[in-house]
């Protein structure tokens, strides 16, 4: 993923306009200092997904059953979304 990269004064004076613009891109933006990367801003709603992917990546257990998940959708052992919203509502 290639980001937007700000020097931290260009980000000091855009902080205003931000969050629209990250609402609308999705992505985060590169913010840097003398010519190095020194943090990132994004939106709330990727930084969530962002913390919620470390967390499953950080839990073997979940992880395991996952990959497991993934392997059984790939041998056809899946069910059909229409299907499992049937099962769910009854």
């Amino acid at each position: 993923m290639e980001m937007t990269k700000l020097a931290i004064s260009e980000a000091r004076k855009e902080l205003n306009t931000l969050p629209k613009r990250l609402e609308k891109e999705h992505d985060a933006i590169e913010v840097t200092q003398n010519g190095k990367s020194v943090m990132a801003i994004m939106d709330w709603d990727f930084f969530e997904t962002v913390m919620e992917s470390l967390e499953i990546l950080s839990d073997d257990k979940l992880l395991a059953q996952v990959k497991l998940g993934v392997k059984e959708i790939e041998a056809g052992k899946g069910i059909a979304w229409e299907k499992a919203k049937k099962e769910l509502r009854h």
